[in-house]
């Protein structure tokens, strides 16, 4: 993968197989400390200390439809390749959080990618699970950090019945994510 963004989606899909009902997202851009940092979090199934210590090794997925499991090892490959770590926590029956960091201006640190797109491609198929994101950003000058905050709940219960796949409903969605995230990336410039 070649882009935070599809990261996430592998590890909210992760988070979706665990049972998870909700999952909140962050992605934080401090440019002051030089950092990029994502962390993900969900109230699902978790995994035990056996399963966590796992997790990294690529020949163990708990997927049936393939025999490896490539997301997280090559996500902490990537970020010990540019400077950072990957955390994972994880409680059985309380369920996990992922923390991974980048140096943000390190040459080997992949692109966002496209945010927007993949928070739609999780949260419209997925209406049932509550879905919090949060993105923001820290600037050398500045000092106070500026937010994007996203949440599902909010959107849905405004809605009622009107799914998340109406056409109109996905409009607004993508344009209120897209110029949300957009607004803080371009102080980023």
């Amino acid at each position: 993968m070649k882009e935070i963004a599809l990261h996430i989606l592998d590890i909210a899909q992760n988070s979706l197989a665990a049972g998870a009902s909700e999952i909140r997202i962050s992605v934080e851009e401090d440019l002051i400390a030089d950092r990029l940092r994502l962390c993900v979090e969900d109230n699902g199934k978790g995994m035990d200390a056996q399963t966590l210590q796992q997790v990294v090794d690529p020949f163990t997925t708990s997927r049936t439809t393939r025999s490896v499991g490539l997301g997280i090892p090559l996500l902490k490959a990537a970020a010990e390749a540019s400077g950072g770590e990957l955390r994972i926590e994880s409680t059985p029956g309380c369920g996990t959080r992922l923390v991974v960091a980048f140096q943000h201006s390190h040459i080997d640190r992949m692109p966002l990618g496209d945010l927007p797109g993949t928070l739609l491609a999780l949260v419209v198929p997925n209406p049932q699970v509550r879905w919090q994101f949060r993105y923001t950003v820290t600037l050398p000058g500045v000092g106070e950090a500026h937010s994007f905050t996203f949440d599902s709940d909010e959107i849905v219960r405004v809605l009622g019945d009107i799914p998340l796949s109406d056409p109109d409903v996905l409009a607004f969605l993508r344009a209120h994510l897209t110029e949300g995230i957009a607004a803080l990336q371009a102080e980023c410039k």
